[in-house]
């Protein structure tokens, strides 16, 4: 069964300026690919203008309602952010808080618009905050519907106080290697799984 994924890269930067965070989702998408899902470019969350707010529209000129849906009409999602001060970016924030809307948005079995979506996870940074960061997002990523496979993270993290960025390395460490096909292997299990097997509702 054809497998989809949709990846939000939300990096504080636009298009056009080297992004560690699309390095990391690359390695994750090349390893989904291997498994047969198709997956695009990722989107620069930062290129669109997503209002704040909690709800799936904002009104005019909101950005999120074409984000919202081709994250949708995708089986998977790779939800990809830096770390900031031991946080995920603003820009992460303000998606979860968009998808807060999720938790209304039932069909007639109460099942959220998002059951059945698989989620994985994308850190990187230059001191630590990975486990800190991922946790948030497993959280929030789960409260909104989404489901996670084991070992649904894959992340890098630099010496505190240097310049190496994640997209700057020679070659990438085994661990992250290996992790990340973990990571990509087994949510397109469970992304296949539940594509057949929808969560039951009420």
């Amino acid at each position: 069964m054809p497998i989809k994924a949709f990846a939000l890269n939300c990096t504080l930067k636009p298009s056009g300026k080297p992004s560690s965070t699309d390095a990391m989702i690359g390695l994750l998408q090349k390893d989904l690919a291997a498994q047969g899902v198709a997956v695009g470019a990722p989107v620069r969350v930062a290129d669109h203008d997503v209002k704040p707010g909690v709800t799936s529209d904002e009104g005019p000129g909101d950005a999120w309602p074409d984000l919202r849906r081709q994250m949708l009409e995708a089986d998977l999602l790779i939800l990809g952010t830096p770390i900031w001060m031991g946080q995920p970016s603003s820009v992460c924030k303000r998606v979860l808080e968009r998808m807060d809307a999720f938790l209304g948005e039932t069909d007639d079995q109460g099942r959220m618009v998002s059951y059945g979506k698989v989620a994985l996870v994308a850190v990187v940074g230059n001191e630590d905050g990975a486990h800190h960061v991922s946790a948030e997002l497993f959280q929030a990523l789960n409260d909104v519907g989404f489901t996670l496979a084991a070992n649904a993270v894959c992340y890098w993290v630099g010496e505190a106080m240097q310049k190496t960025d994640f997209q700057d390395l020679d070659r990438v460490p085994d661990k992250v290697v290996s992790t990340s096909a973990m990571a990509a292997r087994n949510a397109a299990h469970l992304a296949r799984f539940l594509k057949e097997k929808q969560y039951p509702g009420n």
